[in-house]
């Protein structure tokens, strides 16, 4: 199982100079306890996709010496989450049939352990797992996660581009997936920025894997 985090926005809304990861939350960045949980469930290698203020984030790992550990990846333009893995598709085991890449964000300095391994346990090479969170009010900037008829997940709509009927779904994306390494490549390449705000949308991966026959499991939170 490989990991890769997604760390290269500029967080606008902390109205800041300092890198959005490189908040400290609970005694150091968010950043830090992201890869630090990634280790900590066991990732053969951790994958790091920077941007904004790319080398403050890497002097800050090489004082810790926890630089040599994570490979850096630079995504000069933000095209969107898709193109920010893109980024790290050419580092990726792709050959050995039961690699598993674990997609994270660098502003998530909470998360479980545990939850990341129940999330693990439920992906294999035929299927796209995913977190998903429900919620109680309308959420607002969140993408939707769309269900047929069956209840079975098809689809990831970003706010932006969803309907108002699609709006009012109250089950969201976490920005978290587990996706088969030697599958990845394919869909991010068949990825488009045919959207309101013309990036390359991680989240499109799943309905790509829907068309190909993939079941898409997810752990509700």
């Amino acid at each position: 199982m490989e990991v890769v985090i997604l760390a290269a926005g500029k967080g606008t809304r902390m109205f800041s100079a300092r890198p959005k990861v490189l908040h400290t939350i609970g005694g150091k960045p968010m950043l830090q306890h992201v890869v630090d949980t990634a280790f900590n469930i066991g990732a053969s290698q951790v994958h790091v996709v920077i941007g904004f203020g790319a080398e403050q984030i890497k002097d800050y790992f090489d004082e810790l010496q926890l630089g040599q550990n994570i490979n850096w990846l630079l995504q000069e333009e933000q095209l969107g989450t898709g193109h920010a893995v893109q980024q790290a598709v050419s580092s990726i085991d792709k050959e050995n049939p039961n690699n598993a890449v674990l997609v994270l964000c660098g502003d998530v300095p909470l998360i479980r352990a545990s939850t990341l391994n129940q999330l693990l346990e439920n992906s294999d090479q035929s299927s796209v797992s995913l977190l998903t969170l429900a919620t109680e009010q309308n959420p607002n900037g969140f993408g939707r996660i769309v269900r047929d008829g069956e209840n079975q997940v098809i689809a990831i709509v970003e706010e932006k581009d969803a309907s108002t009927e699609q709006k009012e779904i109250t089950e969201v994306n976490s920005g978290i997936m587990a996706v088969p390494g030697a599958r990845l490549a394919g869909w991010l390449e068949r990825l488009d920025n045919s959207n309101e705000q013309a990036e390359y949308y991680l989240t499109d991966i799943v309905a790509l894997a829907v068309q190909d026959g993939c079941k898409i499991n997810e752990t509700n939170y």
